[in-house]
């Protein structure tokens, strides 16, 4: 076999093809396929890595948070071994376990094998059918060779990519490579160049037979098929972490090593001051455990699953957590239009009938301003009739008893017209015969006996219908067809076509019983013209205002779809993504870019083009576009520093939902591939689902944020306690196993109730958060320790005080670590830091927002959580298990109000503070922005 390109192979005619690819009419013989096996290797994707469980696993106990924990485990194991009995095993055992949960936690995120290969394997037949030795044989695909002849038939998927030899009415489905919906005619004769997925002579892996059969020699296989294409680009996309895990690392990292730093510090000075190796290693100790905020990497997963779970809800499933923040930040959405955009199947629209345009309503028609039933419409009863009669889809019934039409989805589109209208009442007229669409007649016609006569009723293009016809239906009469109302109707044709409408022209004809033969030339001639019918993929009524949303968030849509630029283009008319025809000197007008336009274009270019001028400038339309294609603008977009998400349902989609930001396929119409590849899935496939999530995703952030706020303010009084131990030589207010129980247990649940609130009203009005913008930022720290946190301090340190001096404690008194009366104390540290999280989680809700205008109630889990969290701090005080773990004692009665006071004092320190800047940022907006709305109803977060 010679080498061949295959930008050759289409110029060839069947014979020269077979020659070429050194088969022969009946095939290659067993031997020589078992040879060629052997040199192309077999047909099948390449095996992507599979995810390294145990590497992935050990990573989550070697990161820098948790090496900082083993080295304070390993310090609290040392020192029992230095002065057993102390409790410090225990100490180093509890650490361990918050090790264990953080790897638990983080492994389950990181946790996705990189299936999307996979799922192409699965996407591919198992078995194909060849000619073998001039024997039909059904082969496994990966035996498929070069040379093999292909035997296609209706229904099944192509195995290898082939050039066509014999074909009959053969018509395949593109759209798993090119996201064309349109079915595509296929023939076996040699044509001039084109685009290689365009070629009409040509049957590529992965695309399905839609109606016909025919034969065709193989010339690429595996990874050189236009398929394994696709996988290969899936395979080197690399995707990079989510602005989320750059987030929390950044975050984790900071705290790490201040934690390390100071822990380090203080054992250093603990030392230089003569304290001793033991009481300087619990110094060190404490430090590290109280930086360290154990329980905001669970709280982040729980938060981000709680709000996964919020989107399911709302028909959106998130495959990987931290895709839920991503969308948060999303600031272009490159969709498809097939099936995202629209509802992904054609429905008949209107009708050109008699000269009018009527519209196609739910169970009736509009003419002229009046409603009319399609039954009682007796005028138009031929056109309904051919509708039904010249078509060939099916109509079966389900296990469910629910009817399902098959077939072309033009004639699927017409019969779902008469069924949903009424018009299938009575016994079809029995067919005599057929003349099959063809793609140089553009039309089909069926032969029907009616009350002893033979009609012909036929369908087609209307420039190949309306030149056949002679006469016209008109208001129930026929009449003759003058060239003047040809041209009218032609011309509405056209009108109807540019305004992305699929348009057929039907006809009927009686046929006069004679000798003659019937074929095309004596049927297809002398018609009566009945009307156009127009048929569209309709978008989802929710899409509208879906889009209107995005603008107001600052989220830019931009449509990427492999259909024709003209559909494309009315459809984002139709939207509002681009504006309604007009002046273009007048209106802004979207620019409708071709994919043989694109290759042509440097990336400067696409840059430019890709970035509005001014600000409601509409987006580019890309019509046209294969895989390589979307990949590269949403390259382009990534590179200009967008966080892009991509809509898809396709295999041809896969590579470009990987390199995005955050990929959402399709959950109806999306192949396992598309479904595999994604970060997210839409449940009823609708674009308007996005942006609930955006909303959603935006939410998350500020949750955590507001959460962060929390868990982070009590760092501040797990810390103080210990720095007054190093420094002024007071008794340690708060141990180790205390402040776990603060960061593991009574924390967790007011932490995860705040990742529950709701979006507030106005968080879709605002633009995306830029890039830039830190989860750690200086307002959130200044406020977490500079301010709520000194605020906690104060009130546990002076409960600890204050009850030691109530029972006779002078300040420079020894106090021994197993005295009851301590024990009694670092009991009211503890409980101190829990009520005074109580107010903290109230006034967390908002940074700006008065608790009293948000309300006490309006989030009930804040109330169960809280609830909660008084029954383990009641476990903790007053139970024989807290006072084995975590070394409390009980308190008497008297010790809780006073505490309360305290907690009381913070909110309305908070309350006093969100007062003052409230008054200062409302004063600088309005003198920068004199129309934005009060910040009441804006910002709560």
């Amino acid at each position: 076999m010679r080498d061949l390109r295959v930008s050759e192979i289409h110029r060839l005619s069947t014979d020269e093809v077979v020659k070429a690819l050194a088969t022969g009419p009946g095939g290659l013989s067993r031997e020589e396929a078992y040879r060629r096996l052997t040199q192309y290797g077999p047909n099948a994707l390449q095996e992507p890595p599979r995810f390294p469980l145990v590497r992935g696993l050990a990573r989550q106990f070697t990161h820098f948070l948790a090496v900082l924990l083993w080295l304070a485990a390993g310090l609290a194991f040392l020192a029992e071994w230095m002065k057993p009995g102390e409790g410090m095993a225990t100490l180093g055992w509890a650490i361990v376990g918050v090790i264990a949960i953080n790897a638990a936690f983080a492994f389950f995120q990181e946790y996705k094998a990189e299936r999307a290969v996979q799922a192409l394997h699965r996407w591919l037949p198992a078995k194909a059918w060849v000619l073998r030795a001039g024997q039909p044989s059904e082969v496994p695909r990966s035996e498929i060779v070069p040379g093999d002849i292909l035997l296609l038939e209706e229904g099944e998927q192509v195995p290898a990519d082939a050039r066509l030899i014999e074909e009959a009415a053969l018509r395949v489905d593109l759209s798993s490579l090119t996201g064309e919906s349109q079915p595509k005619r296929r023939t076996a004769d040699p044509v001039a160049d084109g685009h290689l997925l365009d070629l009409p002579n040509l049957v590529f892996a992965g695309t399905t037979i839609l109606s016909g059969r025919g034969r065709a020699v193989v010339y690429a296989t595996g990874m050189h098929t236009e398929f394994g294409k696709i996988a290969r680009l899936s395979t080197s996309v690399t995707t990079g972490l989510s602005p989320l895990q750059r987030e929390i690392a950044t975050i984790t990292h900071i705290i790490a090593l201040l934690a390390l730093a100071m822990g380090a510090l203080f054992f250093g000075i603990g030392l230089w001051m003569g304290l001793g190796f033991w009481i300087s290693a619990i110094f060190g100790i404490g430090i590290i455990i109280a930086n360290v905020p154990e329980g905001l990497l669970p709280t982040v997963t729980l938060a981000l699953a709680m709000g996964s779970q919020r989107m399911a809800k709302r028909h959106a499933l998130i495959k990987q957590l931290t895709s839920v923040e991503t969308l948060g930040c999303t600031t272009v959405i490159c969709t498809d239009k097939t099936g995202t955009l629209t509802e992904n199947r054609m429905r008949v629209d209107r009708f050109f009938i008699d000269s009018l345009e009527v519209e196609a309503r739910e169970g009736c028609l509009l003419v002229r301003g009046r409603l009319v039933s399609p039954v009682a419409a007796d005028d138009w009863k031929p056109l309904f009739d051919a509708m039904i009669l010249c078509n060939n889809a099916k109509r079966t019934r389900r296990a469910d008893g629910r009817t399902v039409i098959t077939g072309d989805p033009t004639e699927v589109a017409l019969l779902e017209f008469a069924l949903e209208h009424g018009l299938l009442h009575g016994r079809p007229l029995p067919r005599m015969g057929e003349l099959p669409f063809d793609a140089d007649r553009k039309r089909m016609t069926t032969l029907h006996w009616a009350e002893g006569r033979l009609v012909a009723y036929l369908k087609g293009a209307p420039e190949s219908v309306i030149p056949l016809c002679t006469t016209m239906l008109s208001h129930g009469r026929i009449t003759p067809m003058t060239p003047d109302k040809h041209q009218h109707i032609l011309a509405h044709s056209r009108l109807l076509a540019q305004r992305a409408y699929r348009v057929l022209a039907i006809a009927m004809r009686d046929i006069e019983p004679g000798p003659e033969k019937l074929d095309i030339d004596t049927v297809e001639r002398d018609l009566t013209f009945l009307g156009l019918v127009a048929m569209m993929d309709p978008p989802h009524r929710e899409v509208p205002d879906a889009i209107a949303r995005c603008k107001k968030a600052g989220v830019r849509v931009i449509m990427i779809t492999g259909d024709h630029p003209l559909t494309a283009l009315a459809v984002a008319r139709q939207i509002g993504l681009a504006p309604p025809e007009a002046d273009p000197h007048v209106t802004p007008f979207a620019p409708v870019v071709e994919g043989a336009h694109l290759d042509t274009m440097s990336d400067e270019a696409l840059r430019r083009l890709l970035t509005p001028s001014r600000p409601g400038e509409p987006e580019p339309i890309f019509a046209r576009m294969a895989p390589r294609h979307k990949m590269r603008i949403v390259s382009i977009l990534k590179e200009m520093g967008e966080v892009v998400a991509v809509t898809g349902d396709g295999v041809n989609d896969a590579p470009a939902l990987k390199k995005a930001d955050i990929g959402i396929a399709m959950g109806i119409a999306g192949t396992d591939v598309a479904k595999e590849t994604a970060h997210m899935v839409l449940l009823n496939d609708n674009f308007a689902t996005i942006v609930n999530a955006i909303e959603e995703g935006r939410a998350v952030y500020a949750n955590i944020r507001k959460f962060v706020t929390y868990v982070l303010s009590s760092n501040v009084p797990e810390i103080v306690p210990y720095l007054a131990f190093g420094f002024f030589h007071t008794p340690l207010a708060l141990t180790v196993p205390q402040i776990l129980a603060v960061d593991l247990g009574t924390d967790m649940l007011p932490a995860l109730a705040l990742g529950a609130e709701q979006p507030h009203p106005g968080i879709m009005d605002m633009p995306p958060r830029p890039r830039t913008e830190r989860l750690l930022n200086r307002a959130l720290l200044l406020r977490a320790y500079g301010f709520l946190g000194l605020i906690e301090a104060a009130v546990a340190m002076t409960g600890f005080f204050l009850y030691l001096a109530a029972h006779g404690w002078t300040w420079g008194s020894p106090l021994n670590w197993s005295d009851p009366l301590y024990r009694e104390a670092t009991t009211v540290t503890l409980s101190a830091i829990v009520v005074a999280q109580i107010a903290n989680v109230f006034a967390c809700r908002s940074r700006r927002v008065s608790v009293f205008r948000l309300g006490f109630f309006s989030n009930p889990l804040i109330l169960w959580g809280i609830v909660v969290e008084i029954v383990l701090l009641g476990v903790l005080v007053y139970s024989p298990f807290g006072h084995l773990i975590v070394g409390t004692a009980p308190l008497p009665l008297w010790v809780w109000p006073l505490l309360a006071l305290g907690a009381l004092g913070l909110l309305l320190a908070e309350e006093g503070r969100k007062f003052i800047v409230g008054r200062f940022f409302s004063r600088t907006t309005s003198d920068r922005a004199p129309n934005v709305k009060s910040l009441g109803s804006q910002a709560p977060a």
